[in-house]
């Protein structure tokens, strides 16, 4: 109702009764057909940002800050100088570290150019198109140099996972799914780390709440260090990757 009132959730709520708008029920039928409110409204909140999202990219949700918060407790204030999100999607992570750290400059990288134009437009609308850039690509294959901070939320929900319907329905299959146990995009990226975190830096990688030892026998095989991070439900959510020569 308050988007269709084109008011916030405090505005409608506090202020005079007003008339219900002739798009309202439309809006309702679409979310009684299991379609996400994200994508009914346009945007989601992540971190300190609010984004626009579309059909063309995952909707981003909490569990996904514990990557940042991860950043945050291994940078403190001076942040990284330099950060890559692969499979970036909305900007999601980018943008939230590069608002985290305002002299952070970063680089997305993604398949889909339709995702790729929503994080874009992302950066333009938050003030962030001088520090970030995107560009298409599969995953790190054509990334040359290190990056302070590397940030990953890949595919890794297995192909017969029982999902409800807002999701399988309506989210992007490429952005979810990852082969029979959910670890084909780990097994491809994990092996980039060695080249592309720099001395100091680290990667935060999304996981599944099962997928912990799987992901960090993955990263241990590359000679590097591995230590998992749990999100607010207490679940099993992201492998944070270091130098073997750093601390953890």
């Amino acid at each position: 109702m308050a988007h269709a009132l084109g008011l916030s959730r405090e505005a409608m709520l506090m202020g005079p009764d007003r008339d219900v708008p002739a798009s309202f029920e439309a809006l309702v039928d679409r979310r009684a057909m299991s379609e996400p409110l994200a994508y009914i409204v346009g945007h989601r909140a992540f971190w300190t940002i609010d984004l626009a999202v579309t059909p063309a990219v995952l909707i981003p949700r909490p569990d996904s800050e514990t990557l940042i918060e991860a950043a945050v407790d291994h940078f403190g204030e001076r942040g990284p100088e330099t950060v890559l999100d692969l499979g970036t999607g909305s900007g999601a992570l980018l943008l939230a570290a590069l608002d985290q750290w305002p002299r952070a400059r970063g680089l997305g990288i993604d398949r889909s150019e339709a995702a790729l134009s929503v994080a874009a437009e992302n950066a333009e609308r938050l003030g962030q198109s001088d520090r970030a850039s995107f560009t298409p690509g599969d995953w790190a294959s054509e990334i040359d140099g290190t990056y302070d901070l590397v940030l990953c939320n890949p595919p890794y929900v297995e192909t017969d996972a029982s999902l409800s319907q807002d999701v399988r329905g309506y989210e992007p299959h490429s952005a979810l799914f990852a082969g029979p146990d959910g670890l084909d995009d780990y097994r491809r990226i994990i092996p980039e780390f060695p080249r592309l975190i720099a001395p100091g830096g680290m990667a935060a990688v999304e996981i599944g709440s099962t997928q912990a030892g799987a992901v960090m026998a993955l990263v241990r095989r590359q000679n590097l260090l591995a230590v998992k991070r749990r999100d607010l439900a207490g679940q099993d959510r992201c492998v944070v990757v270091t130098r073997a020569n750093a601390p953890a």
